[in-house]
């Protein structure tokens, strides 16, 4: 039986190397600060996302999973940041990106407390 792809997992990871790349971006720009939040915030959902393949019980799967949603409402703080300042380059793809995965994160959230 062939294993069914995970969608978050995979959106999550690709998601990951993204900001990876746009924050080496930011970096090449010496936007040192925003650069360092932004990849912690936008790596650790995909990481929070992938403890939750684990969860121990349901409350513990909800838990990890709005500790996700935290940081993907962290990481658009940053993203509007950077898309507003005149000085900071910006990725209309990242954006799209992390909105499909918060679409993603929140059903999850919704459907786990039915």
């Amino acid at each position: 039986m062939e294993k069914k792809e995970n969608i978050i997992l995979a959106k999550t990871i690709d998601f990951s190397l993204s900001i990876i790349a746009f924050c080496e971006e930011l970096e090449t720009n010496k936007k040192q600060v925003i650069a360092r939040q932004l990849l912690r915030s936008g790596t650790s959902i995909g990481a929070n996302i992938h403890e939750v393949q684990n969860a121990e019980s349901k409350v513990d799967f909800i838990h990890k999973v709005k500790i996700a949603a935290k940081e993907l409402e962290e990481t658009k703080y940053w993203l509007t940041l950077c898309k507003n300042a005149v000085t900071y380059p910006f990725n209309n793809d990242l954006e799209s990106k992390i909105n499909e995965i918060g679409l993603i994160i929140y059903k999850i959230l919704s459907t786990s407390k039915k």
